[in-house]
């Protein structure tokens, strides 16, 4: 281990650390498998004394899946994995795995055949995770899979397109699109994972509720709607929104206003920010403001890890209690 952190320049306690890291992932099967696999093949060239009373499990293995492989197979591997009620199973003694899918009703179908090498190579880049096992062991798609699928999804549409490869591979990964109606029934698409505020939402805490409600997440939108609003600059060209009308047509919008433009906006985030004071107007600002998540935040202040989104949803709730003392608004975007 000393040999290797010289090798690689860093600490022989980080090469015990990895070391450690990969024997506890060696628990699961198809990862066990996988690094036999390996270390076979590296073997492969040193002379080997047969053995007349050799074993299944020392006969040489085939190889693993090479990338061309794995590439080719991993989206239709992993749209199959993201669907609802859908998971692996890997027999021990089986050379293929089965992607099946339970139904409400509680039949099985199988959708996909799997080669145990691909399987092995999905289980290495941590793009399935291990429910149970025994001898029939059971696979669902992980967190880093369903990244990838999305990844590749766009991929796929941007070569479909005509373009050689996508503009920004790796964004599509991080966002989650819905679509829903505006108060003029309009269809509005959004990225639901643009927002920390949209992230938390979607959790759960203990009792099945959603760690934020959805006044909160409200609360937080219309701070940062005022925000967006303030960074606005003065009309510097014709104003055509009052065009044969009387009175105050060089304005951006008029004296009675709902939203009284940028200036009355910046006065509304000064407000809010007020009534929050230190550290939870600071929490507010970074997570519903300027979209930082937890964990950055949490450095940026100094606190503690996990503290944030406790520290979050009382600057929410006291956000949402300044706005219903203010009243509703109409006019603005939201």
């Amino acid at each position: 281990m000393r040999e290797l952190a010289r090798i690689e320049g860093c600490h022989p306690s980080t090469v015990m650390r990895q070391v450690r890291r990969v024997e506890t992932r060696r628990d699961d099967p198809l990862i066990d498998d996988a690094l036999n696999r390996l270390g076979g093949q590296s073997d492969a060239s040193a002379p080997q004394k047969e053995s007349p009373h050799m074993s299944p499990t020392t006969r040489p293995r085939p190889p693993a899946a090479d990338e061309s492989t794995i590439d080719r197979e991993a989206l239709r591997l992993l749209r199959r994995l993201n669907e609802p009620g859908a998971f692996m199973a890997v027999a021990r003694d089986m050379e293929k795995a089965a992607i099946l899918r339970e139904s409400a009703d509680g039949q099985t179908t199988r959708t996909a055949v799997v080669d145990r090498s691909v399987a092995e190579a999905f289980a290495l880049k941590d793009w399935i995770t291990c429910r149970n096992r025994g001898r029939v062991t059971i696979y669902d798609i992980s967190t880093a899979g369903r990244a990838a699928f999305k990844r590749l999804q766009a991929e796929e549409i941007e070569r479909r397109e005509g373009f050689g490869e996508a503009p920004t591979p790796f964004a599509a990964q991080h966002r989650d699109w819905e679509v829903q109606k505006n108060a003029r029934a309009e269809r509005i698409r959004f990225n639901r994972a643009e927002s920390p505020l949209a992230i938390l939402a979607r959790r759960k805490e203990k009792d099945g509720h959603p760690f934020l409600s959805h006044d909160l997440v409200a609360a937080g939108e219309r701070l940062r709607e005022d925000f967006e609003v303030a960074q606005l600059g003065p009309r510097v060209a014709q104003n055509w929104d009052r065009f044969l009308t009387g009175g105050d047509r060089g304005t951006f919008f008029g004296a009675d206003g709902a939203s009284g433009g940028s200036a009355a906006a910046r006065d509304r985030v000064a407000a809010a920010l007020r009534e929050l004071g230190p550290g939870l107007g600071d929490v507010a600002l970074r997570c519903c403001c300027f979209l930082e998540g937890l964990e950055q935040a949490e450095q940026r202040m100094g606190w503690s890890a996990r503290s944030g989104k406790i520290v979050l949803r009382i600057a929410l709730q006291r956000l949402k209690r300044h706005y219903d003392t203010l009243g509703d608004r109409s006019g603005l975007i939201g």
